[in-house]
């Protein structure tokens, strides 16, 4: 019995010195195992392709890239599959996204490896539509093992999270939660908070919007949270866990490349540090994103560029559905004589809310017509938003954009040239609309600046 391991070894070595010795006397023996593999595989591989094609519709240029990484020679497999996904209301585009991703799956056994995942999570309150979300936006789940990884990973997020609803959210947040060795790069950075004074439910709060900042090598995580502290953030407040996700985010080389933005506009590195203690999310803006801010608050509005960096939470609001819209609205109102000045606070640090009360409502008897603009505006963006769950698709953003932007040109142009349906009109939204949005629209067509046509 003990023999066995040496006697295969040895009768591997004689086959393989037969083999060498007969390939230059009768290479055809050599030639013909190739051959028949790899007529077997090519003829695995067009059986795929055409499946993929015939059955979810792909590309053929898609298929082929796919067959790479999954040989089936019959449906019966891939049928059950596809059967087991429409089941549970996925869409054809749906599984076809799933499929490319995880091509694998068409070669799963439902019944003993899907199945049992999809009970699962529905033994732990998952709804059905939630799952389908869950699975299609993390098809790696339907990969990953039940026992060795699933069930040990969502335990440990639900005991972290106090909920099991939680942790479903963390897991499509971060779809690497899941095979992520919890034990190694996560429950000690979550012990190294604690241990540093991070209030638990401080904790919980910033895992469930970031959880992927939470998982790192201990080593640097502690690294990132001792220069944080020495950077005086108080760890009972949040902006200590604000301070730590951003180091952990941005890079070294991205955060001096932001760095330079904001020198091009005056601030020295003391001062960008000072915004940053003030509000971490300084250096989480796109460096495109902090000039823009900079550039119309600085060149359209006449802010001192300083005074922006007293005031830094403004990099995290919306430049084209807060910044501009109000701070052209506001502007009008000076010029119309009716606001002496206003406060930077006031325009962009307020909620819509209080924004309406104090630049809508107060002057609503002086300018009726101007301030019926800015409602309606609001209004179809409040609609926007319910029709697209409050995350605007780009069709709803672009609708938003233009009207915005034929409010902006109806108040700050004279009547004369103001009107809706004017070409002049017409003329000056496209190139208001092309320096905002970086799309010229022509003939019904949507054209990104840059892209070649």
């Amino acid at each position: 019995m003990f023999n066995r391991p040496g006697r295969s070894i040895s009768v591997l070595i004689r086959l393989s010195h037969i083999v060498m010795n007969n390939i230059s006397s009768k290479p055809f023996l050599f030639l013909r195992v190739r051959c028949i593999s790899k007529t077997c595989s090519d003829a695995s591989q067009s059986f795929t392709v055409s499946y993929l094609i015939n059955k979810l519709g792909f590309s053929p240029e898609s298929a082929l890239v796919v067959s790479k990484y999954v040989h089936f020679k019959t449906p019966d497999k891939p049928d059950n599959v596809i059967a087991f996904l429409e089941k549970r209301g996925f869409s054809e585009t749906q599984i076809r996204q799933i499929i490319k991703t995880r091509p694998t799956l068409l070669c799963y056994d439902v019944e003993k490896t899907l199945l049992p995942k999809i009970q699962f999570f529905q033994s732990r309150g998952v709804s059905s539509p939630e799952l389908s979300k869950l699975l299609y936006y993390n098809p790696r789940l339907l990969s990953c093992s039940l026992q060795k990884q699933i069930i040990p990973c969502f335990n440990q997020l639900s005991n972290l999270l106090q909920s099991d609803s939680k942790a479903i959210t963390a897991i499509r947040r971060n779809p690497y939660l899941i095979p992520c060795k919890l034990d190694a790069y996560m429950l000690p950075n979550i012990k190294t908070l604690r241990d540093n004074g991070v209030p638990e439910s401080k904790i919980i709060s910033m895992f469930n919007y970031h959880p992927r900042s939470f998982v790192m090598h201990p080593d640097r995580f502690k690294e990132i949270v001792k220069e944080v502290k020495e950077m005086g953030f108080n760890p009972l407040l949040l902006k200590f866990l604000l301070a730590v996700i951003m180091f952990r985010k941005v890079s070294k080389p991205a955060m001096e490349r932001k760095f330079d933005v904001y020198k091009k506009w005056g601030w020295s590195e003391q001062e960008i540090w000072e915004a940053f203690r003030k509000y971490p999310g300084v250096l989480e803006a796109s460096n495109e994103k902090i000039a823009a801010i900079m550039d119309f608050l600085v060149n359209k509005m006449g802010f001192q560029s300083l005074l922006i960096a007293n005031q830094p939470s403004i990099f995290g609001r919306s430049l084209e559905k807060v910044i501009v819209p109000r701070g052209l609205f506001a502007q009008d109102l000076l010029s119309k004589g009716l606001i002496k000045d206003f406060r930077l606070s006031a325009l962009f640090h307020t909620s819509e809310k209080v924004f309406v009360q104090k630049f809508v409502n107060r002057y609503e008897d002086k300018a009726p017509a101007l301030l019926k603009l800015y409602k309606e505006k609001m209004d179809l963006a409040y609609l926007s938003c319910l029709k697209c769950n409050c995350e605007m698709s780009l069709p709803c953003r672009l609708t938003y954009q233009c009207f915005v932007i034929l409010v902006l040109i109806t108040i700050i142009l004279p009547p004369s040239i103001g009107r809706v349906g004017n070409r002049e009109n017409k003329v000056i939204f496209f190139k208001v609309y092309t320096g905002l949005t970086g799309v010229w629209i022509e003939d019904k067509q949507q054209i990104h600046i840059g892209e070649e046509v």
